[in-house]
């Protein structure tokens, strides 16, 4: 099969594709023929040497997308569709970024759908933090106002429509003006430039501050956050586009103002329900939802997808069909 291999941390050129062995599937794991797979900051950051756990070689990938190839202890039939992410893929053992992956079984979920491999591809990842960040992280409820901030990552889209859904006043941030059309196209009430000092725009629509906030971005504009938010209001931090996670010479007491809640989201595939992610496909196939796939690549355009990420060029989820 062929496959991106990871040496060892470097530059985008580092993604060397190879041939290697179809792996094969010991009990209790899937072999999965990947169809598609999209790219994630986490793969960013292993590429870069910032992830805990890696070992390398390795090929990259928290997720994938395709259909069942063997499966030694019959939790799924061959030819079943599937999606598979977390649980080490792509750190602990080798991931998404190949013609076939091998990951446990209670890594994968089983979908079905008609629904083109490229839209398939670009759902798991992006679709369990965004539900859990708003469920679990924020607990979000009709008539509240959200606070995206990394709105045009595709995890903050995604974010956003399922908030609509729900019935949310929804603001996003976005360095680029260019970009402010793309997030209003999903129903986004009002994009926010981010400038690293949000709390100022989010108070002069919301005096009061906004109910629930969505931390994408990470450390550098915690602390900003806090300030966009109403007493009893919740701060979630489910991500770091800035590739800083830490908080430091953090002072609760002072930083957090007082009744402001911060919670944090990171969740695996046991903490996507298989009816959430079904009933997202059934809407996207009837036009009443949609993924916000940014561009789409083949498996020799590896380095070019990676190029992009990094340098944060278009808005929206990229996804590599194999």
């Amino acid at each position: 099969m062929r496959a991106v291999v990871l040496d060892a941390p470097g530059p985008p050129e580092a993604l060397q594709i190879r041939e290697l062995p179809v792996p094969v599937p010991k009990p209790g794991w899937v072999l999965i023929e990947v169809k598609a797979f999209g790219l994630n900051r986490s793969e960013l950051q292993t590429r870069l040497g910032l992830a805990e756990g890696v070992t390398f070689p390795r090929v990259p990938g928290i997720e994938a997308a395709g259909v069942v190839a063997a499966c030694p202890d019959g939790e799924f039939a061959v030819g079943q569709q599937v999606v598979a992410m977390m649980g080490g893929m792509g750190r602990q053992f080798d991931g998404g970024y190949a013609e076939y992956t091998c990951v446990p079984a209670e890594q994968a979920i089983a979908i079905r759908t008609d629904l083109d491999w490229a839209t398939i591809g670009a759902l798991p990842e992006m679709l369990q933090t965004a539900y859990g960040s708003l469920t679990v992280g924020l607990d979000i409820q009709p008539g509240q106002t959200l606070l995206i901030r990394g709105g045009t990552s595709s995890v903050g889209m995604t974010a956003a429509i399922l908030a609509k859904q729900r019935g949310l006043t929804v603001f996003a941030t976005t360095r680029n003006p260019a970009k402010a059309d793309a997030l209003r196209a999903i129903g986004v009430d009002e994009v926010l430039i981010e400038d690293g000092e949000v709390a100022v725009q989010a108070r002069a629509l919301r005096p009061d501050g906004v109910d629930a906030l969505l931390e994408l971005i990470g450390a550098p504009t915690m602390t900003d956050s806090f300030l966009a938010t109403r007493i009893h209001g919740v701060v979630c931090s489910s991500g770091a586009l800035s590739n800083d996670w830490l908080l430091r010479d953090f002072y609760p007491t002072g930083d957090i103002p007082s009744g402001v809640r911060l919670t944090g989201y990171g969740g695996d595939a046991s903490d996507l329900p298989r009816a959430v992610l079904q009933d997202f496909l059934d809407a996207v196939a009837s036009g009443t939802a949609t993924v916000p796939i940014a561009k789409t690549y083949t498996l020799d355009q590896i380095v070019e997808a990676h190029t992009d990420m990094e340098n944060n060029r278009v808005a929206g989820k990229l996804v590599v069909t194999t």
